[in-house]
């Protein structure tokens, strides 16, 4: 049986690492950060197009390291993949490096949790787009995508507990969903 990935999208501050971790921990398996806030924090803000390849690159290298922790037929929660990384190279660039598109087509998830903005907007020294209407315009270019592919995905809403039981919710299901093939 293979790992079970699930991955955790959406536009920043909309509680994407705090679910990974919260469901890792609920489940006692690992979770992937979002290689991104490293990358940044080592490099500074002032990002270009070839940084953004470095940055794919770099979170698809940590999601590969960290698999191969998790047991089979266990879950592991991926905070960010490609899906992320193309809706972030098209608003900024307008276009998105071939890499990434190449990446979707290959690579295999088994749910997305499509994290909401519906969590109050929290500052730090990387987040781009406090205003609202710009998250919430970015929700809807993930939640088009999300239902333009054929992996299970789940909007998460809500306050904090009422998030993380949407998600183990969905995560019993897929569980379930597999011991009974």
């Amino acid at each position: 049986m293979s790992v079970i990935k699930i991955v955790a999208i959406g536009p920043e501050s909309t509680g994407k690492s705090t679910l990974c971790e919260q469901l890792a921990r609920h489940y006692d398996t690992v979770w992937c950060p979002e290689y991104a806030r490293e990358y940044l924090l080592q490099n500074g803000t002032a990002y270009t197009f070839d940084d953004l390849l470095e940055i794919a690159r770099g979170q698809l290298q940590l999601e590969d390291m960290l698999a191969r922790q998790v047991k089979p037929g266990r879950p592991f929660f991926i905070d960010t993949d490609m899906y992320v990384m193309k809706v972030w190279y098209e608003f900024v660039f307008g276009r998105c490096h071939p890499f990434v598109e190449e990446q979707l087509a290959q690579r295999k998830y088994d749910l997305y949790l499509l994290c909401n903005t519906d969590l109050p907007w929290v500052k730090d020294e990387l987040r781009e787009y406090p205003d609202l209407s710009v998250r919430q315009h970015l929700y809807h270019i993930y939640k088009n995508l999300m239902m333009g592919q054929s992996v299970p995905w789940v909007d998460i809403s809500g306050q904090n507990s009422e998030r993380l039981q949407k998600a183990i919710n969905a995560v019993d299901q897929l569980i379930e969903s597999r011991l009974c093939e």
